[in-house]
């Protein structure tokens, strides 16, 4: 085959090209180590000697030009692939959704911020003065060891519940009254299980001023459980024990025909308050815990804890 023949039947197979991929497979046929044009080259050596250098004079200028052919080919191809061809559908743009936790968490503060709490934050890392013993619960306390506390230093922990932001508020706010919320992360050295998590959210209380009673904790929390879980919503207090508390109630709901246990509270003991520099002699507060994750679970019937962090699209999705 002459050098004009071949240059002929590339330019019939480039026409019939019309992707990257086939054009490629077409350069190696033509121009690869061991392709048309390199078999025409080997083959100079058999040719007439008087003919071998215009031969290969064509040779070379049918390289080029294929060369040059397949370059501009794949421009073509790679601007034509660049166009928006109009009359094709529009891609759906898929819409984010609001994780079920962060939609429960905003719910629950908008709750609180509208009953008049202010929202405060600590540090995750906190000390064991603040984590424990301002908050009466001593070295060698039984409650240590409910808590399962994971240390970082013997006097540094991973804070186990939201409370030291208790002693922290009344530090910086000083002069009751004092009304604040404490939402956030905290960490205990649990399972992770369908009801247990090593971290999860929770959400801690505080009042003070001078006339604040265990009646005003009833109403406020028989009033935020309505608005969680609908105004019909039975709620009641049962006797129970926490040393930063004194009295101490747990809060039950009836949701869906079954009682549930869905926060701890109770009058802040007298020397949680000259911990947090408050005088017990002239003011009383209350205080109250919950877990968000709880919250969420009950309210949207979700039984294992873990979905909330398998980041499943198919179960994000239901919650909107």
């Amino acid at each position: 085959m002459n050098p004009d023949d071949v240059l002929r039947s590339f330019r019939e197979e480039l026409s019939r090209v019309s992707s990257p991929r086939d054009l490629e497979g077409l350069r190696i046929r033509y121009l690869g180590k061991k392709g048309i044009m390199r078999q025409l080259l080997e083959g100079l050596k058999n040719a007439p000697p008087q003919e071998r250098k215009e031969l290969g004079r064509a040779i070379n200028e049918a390289k080029s030009s294929i060369e040059k052919e397949i370059e501009e080919a794949l421009s073509r191809i790679k601007e034509r692939q660049r166009q928006v061809d109009l009359t094709l559908p529009g891609r759906e743009l898929q819409r984010g959704n609001i994780h079920p936790l962060r939609r429960v968490y905003d719910e629950l503060v908008g709750i609180f911020v509208g009953m008049g709490f202010s929202v405060e934050t600590g540090p995750e890392i906190e000390w064991d003065w603040y984590n424990f013993e301002a908050l009466n619960i001593p070295k060698l306390h039984p409650a240590r060891d409910l808590q399962d506390t994971m240390y970082i230093t013997d006097n540094m922990v991973m804070r186990t519940h939201t409370s030291p932001v208790q002693i922290r508020a009344m530090q910086k706010i000083g002069r009751p009254p004092i009304r604040i919320i404490a939402p956030g992360k905290v960490y205990r050295r649990d399972p992770f299980d369908a009801s247990h998590s090593p971290c999860f959210n929770q959400m801690e209380g505080l009042a003070i001023d001078v006339d604040v009673s265990f009646a005003g904790l009833k109403s406020d929390l028989t009033a935020f459980a309505r608005a969680v879980f609908g105004p019909e919503t039975q709620v009641d207090f049962i006797p129970s024990y926490y040393p930063f508390t004194e009295p101490s109630a747990d809060m039950v709901v009836k949701w869906k025909g079954r009682w549930m246990e869905i926060l701890g509270s109770g009058m802040v003991h007298p020397q949680v308050l000259r911990n947090g520099g408050i005088d017990p002699e002239l003011y009383t507060g209350y205080a109250f815990g919950f877990g968000v994750d709880r919250i969420a679970m009950i309210k949207y019937g979700i039984d294992d804890i873990r979905l909330f962090f398998e980041n499943d699209r198919a179960f994000l999705e239901q919650i909107r």
